[in-house]
């Protein structure tokens, strides 16, 4: 199946719909970051979104789009914890029963949010896609409505929104620094890049330990590879293709950040700005330590995708 690209009138249109349910998130700047970066740097704060992470713009997106007839399916999705907490929160919004396959030892504080948000949470499979493979047969087999991860037009028009909101609020940008693992956001950003200030260069950032799609933008084509990062919102063994297809046409960089080099990035983030972090939200920084000397007066935003770390990997970061 080849999904459409989602445009600008998409992303607008997104806004209008997530607007009753979420306020735009900060954008802030951290003199102390600012300095260990040796320029200009903001921070667009998704973590502060109510469920911790930048996707649950697209779960409502999503939801708020969808016939009464799919509702009444139910949705189900699988995730290592953002994208259904995304999903969990939107189909709470609108009273669809929700389910998220999740992989065996996914991050508690993100199950437990899950279920207090009223989804049915299924553990299954050793990783993000053994869980998606299985999400995927289950919706075949009781008639749900699958939200894949990447494959969704509607969740990267509504994830998409973030990016208009650092053009509105800060125009002159000159660089935006996101993380990657299905690749959502940076798809996302894509577009409104396009619409908006082509100038704007576009640096995406994954995990060394499993970097399925950073290979398959490298390749123009859709790879597997290792999935062995503890970074779980960087965690996919496998490109999709739908913001691929958009990352090959509109991406400007792609680098890899090692585990030492996520979790020293965390550390250091939770430090600068006195907020929580998880590892997939601190990858922007990590990437942008790597590139220090390249990024030297330029305007930054590294977008914090989310904040949703467990006591166990904060004490872990914190040692």
């Amino acid at each position: 199946m080849e999904w459409p690209i989602p445009g600008m009138g998409d992303v607008l249109l997104a806004r209008q719909r997530i607007a009753p349910f979420l306020q735009p998130t900060p954008l802030y700047t951290h003199p102390a970051l600012s300095e260990l970066v040796g320029t200009e740097v903001w921070v667009k704060h998704e973590n502060h979104q109510p469920v911790g992470a930048f996707k649950v713009r697209g779960g409502i997106n999503l939801l708020a789009a969808l016939s009464p007839q799919e509702r009444g399916l139910g949705v189900v999705a699988a995730s290592t914890g953002n994208h259904g907490q995304s999903v969990a929160y939107a189909a709470r919004l609108f009273g669809v029963r929700a389910v998220v396959i999740v992989p065996l030892g996914a991050n508690p504080v993100k199950v437990a949010a899950m279920r207090g948000l009223g989804c049915e949470v299924i553990e299954h499979g050793r990783d993000f896609d053994e869980a998606r493979e299985y999400c995927a047969a289950l919706a075949a087999e009781r008639g749900y409505r699958y939200i894949h991860s990447g494959n969704e037009p509607l969740l990267i028009a509504g994830v998409a929104t973030l990016t208009l909101e650092i053009l509105e609020s800060q125009p002159e940008i000159d660089v935006l620094i996101g993380p990657l693992g299905g690749g959502s956001g940076m798809a996302g950003a894509c577009i409104v890049r396009q619409a908006l200030r082509p100038e704007l260069e576009l640096i995406a950032v994954q995990a060394a330990a499993a970097p399925a799609a950073y290979r398959s933008w490298k390749a123009r084509s859709l790879l597997e590879d290792k999935m062995e990062t503890a970074a779980e919102g960087l965690a996919t063994r496998v490109a999709f293709e739908l913001p691929q297809r958009i990352l090959w046409d509109q991406l400007d960089d792609f680098v890899l950040a090692s585990e030492e080099e996520l979790m020293r990035a965390t550390h250091l983030m939770i430090e600068t700005t006195r907020t929580l972090v998880e590892p997939a939200g601190a990858a922007p920084l990590a990437a942008a330590l790597k590139l220090r000397e390249r990024l030297q007066g330029r305007r930054v935003v590294l977008v914090c995708s989310g904040g949703n770390i467990s006591p166990a990997q904060l004490r872990a970061v914190l040692a």
